[in-house]
């Protein structure tokens, strides 16, 4: 009798906001994974100031990461799921947009205290936003746009398929609070990275001294 030997499970990349308040809040596991990330890394360079400065580094690199995310209801349809019948892909591309929004309770708490007059409201905080791409990449991050096209709807106008960009930066420990988490998920993350670029060095290294290599 054959026997059904399941494929590897693949890892899903996601985007998960952090809100003690509201823990389901937003919480984006991609249905499909993007086939490419575009990042880039722009060095925290020293002002200059004399020839001392040339290679000084004032903190980590700034860094931001795009991606081009893909959601579409056919599966769901076929399986006549009453969310995707009555609703398309709105839920999920509600929790993207509202990760760009303040509360609307906090927004009309605002409201109701500047009608009274106080003098400063402060504007109300995002939770920490962290983008996980495999166990070696997760990181605090600002959403800095979303480029929504919707490419199909269904009879009711509800979206039913939808390619979303993303264009993230990521946030540092020279971002955040002393007291937040995210702080040392950063630090974490880049003590990851010098552990991989040692390893990555050692193998060069290895491969110059066997004569794999030439350097000259």
């Amino acid at each position: 009798m054959a026997t059904y030997t399941p494929g590897p499970r693949v890892r899903k990349g996601a985007i998960v906001a952090l809100d003690p308040f509201n823990p389901l809040a937003s919480v984006i596991v991609f249905q499909y994974n993007p086939e490419d990330m575009s990042r880039t890394l722009t060095p925290n360079t020293a002002d200059a100031g004399g020839l001392t400065e040339a290679l000084r580094l004032k903190g980590a690199p700034t860094e931001t990461i795009s991606v081009d995310l893909f959601i579409d209801a056919t599966d769901q349809l076929e399986r006549s799921d009453p969310s995707a019948l009555t609703k398309g892909i709105y839920p999920q591309l509600s929790a993207l947009e509202m990760l760009l929004f303040p509360k609307s309770s906090l927004v009309v708490a605002n409201t109701v205290l500047a009608a009274l007059g106080t003098i400063e409201v402060i504007p109300p905080e995002s939770p920490l936003t962290l983008f996980a791409w495999g166990l070696r990449r997760i990181v605090p991050v600002r959403i800095d746009s979303l480029d929504i096209t919707e490419e199909l709807h269904d009879v009711n106008l509800n979206p039913i398929r939808a390619r979303v960009g993303v264009s993230m930066q990521v946030l540092t420990y020279d971002d955040l609070s002393l007291t937040n988490p995210g702080r040392a998920i950063y630090l974490a993350n880049q003590v990851l990275r010098e552990t991989l670029a040692i390893e990555g060095s050692l193998d060069n290294v290895s491969s110059v001294v066997s004569g794999d290599v030439k350097l000259i």
